[in-house]
């Protein structure tokens, strides 16, 4: 028999997401601007448009280089 535990209806993400721009993402991976669009349009890294603005979450920086280091050590 299993008990019912209720969740809070809009619990927050245990760290909240840093949004990085595109020359913060430049800075960080050491690339110029346009491999930083083009890992964006091959939808290498993911980001999101906020107006006219993208922006790429940390998590998916991390998560590039994470599949890209999987990719050299096969």
């Amino acid at each position: 028999m299993t008990s019912y535990q209720p969740t809070a209806p809009h619990q927050a993400p245990s760290a909240p997401q840093e949004l990085l721009t595109v020359p913060q993402v430049m800075a960080r991976l050491q690339l110029g601007r346009s491999a930083v669009y083009d890992l964006l349009r091959t939808q290498q890294l993911a980001s999101i448009t906020l107006g006219r603005a993208r922006r790429i979450p940390t998590h998916a920086l991390t998560d590039f280089i994470r599949a890209r280091l999987d990719q050299e050590a096969a």
